[in-house]
């Protein structure tokens, strides 16, 4: 099946692999030009893997991924990268480099024998640093920071690549729920404001559902729905994927399905012991034992 023109990225009868490991066979995934797609499934499912081969870190065992038409795999690497960017899900820094550095290497598709570094880089890296909020990080080195941080500075880098697609593989790890929410919320602009085509992996489905335009679910390799989240998110869909029973509502901040997982049993409540009646010969006996005192008619 031929791609259709308005998607510039497309997999095709993939298999996928690690060593003699399949992950996935026969998976085809089209993703809409100017969306932002999410991806999202159980741990292990394949979500990080259709991921890397989209970006030509993974060679599919068989299939093949078109960017623009062509195979991924046959085109320049720089042509790539200056049309694909991608955020992995880890990433090592280089020794004493420093944060302003890095961020600066998302220019590199950029340089030539043609084009040097110019002031445009300048403020695009200054750009891409104060719009994730590590600027006051710029002369920092990368291995001082904490997790969150270093997550921000990858993005910074992500961003100032400037590529018109940009995959990004659990963005939000290693960061507090206001920092999650900045960070998916600049996706929303780089997708809204700059047209930019968005391709997310996320493990929090009510995040995705809030700002996915397309997600995809996926469970053992394959392509369970896609669509709109608000077409495709229901109860149904979240038991099959996740194995969760839960209910579906609408969020009322955002319009979007919410999930909200099904509550555990409740806690069997312990049962009362009545209180001894008072005055008799019974009741008061323990009481009497308690303190060291005779029993009557022992």
């Amino acid at each position: 099946m031929a791609p259709d023109a308005r998607q510039r990225l497309t997999g095709q009868d993939l298999t996928l692999a690690y060593d003699r490991r399949t992950v996935a066979e026969h998976l085809s995934v089209s993703i809409p030009d100017h969306s932002f797609t999410v991806v999202v499934g159980p741990n292990a499912c394949g979500k990080s893997t259709l991921l890397r081969a989209l970006s030509r870190m993974l060679k599919p065992t068989a299939g093949s991924v078109l960017l623009d038409g062509q195979a991924i795999s046959s085109l320049p690497a720089k042509k790539v990268a200056r049309t694909l960017g991608l955020l992995p899900q880890s990433s090592i820094a280089p020794d004493g480099i420093t944060v302003a550095d890095l961020v600066a290497r998302g220019r590199y598709p950029h340089q030539g024998l043609l084009r040097q570094w110019s002031e445009t880089d300048e403020r695009i890296v200054d750009e891409s640093m104060a719009a994730t909020g590590v600027a006051e990080l710029a002369d920092r080195f990368v291995d001082e920071l904490s997790g969150g941080q270093r997550q921000r500075v990858w993005i910074a880098m992500a961003i100032a690549q400037q590529t018109p697609l940009l995959l990004l593989d659990e963005p939000t790890t290693y960061l507090d729920i206001q920092h999650q929410i900045d960070v998916l919320d600049l996706c929303a602009d780089l997708h809204e404001e700059q047209g930019r085509t968005l391709v997310a992996v996320l493990h929090d489905l009510n995040h995705a559902a809030r700002y996915a335009t397309h997600l995809i679910a996926m469970r053992d390799g394959e392509v369970v729905a896609e669509g709109e989240p608000g077409e495709i998110v229901t109860a149904e869909l979240v038991e099959r994927v996740f194995g969760l029973r839960c209910q579906v509502i609408e969020d009322p901040e955002s319009g979007t399905p919410l999930v909200i997982p099904a509550a555990r049993r409740p806690r069997r409540q312990a049962t009362a012991v009545p209180a001894p009646a008072t005055g008799t010969k019974d009741a008061q006996a323990p009481e009497r034992v308690a303190a060291g005192e005779p029993t009557p008619g022992r």
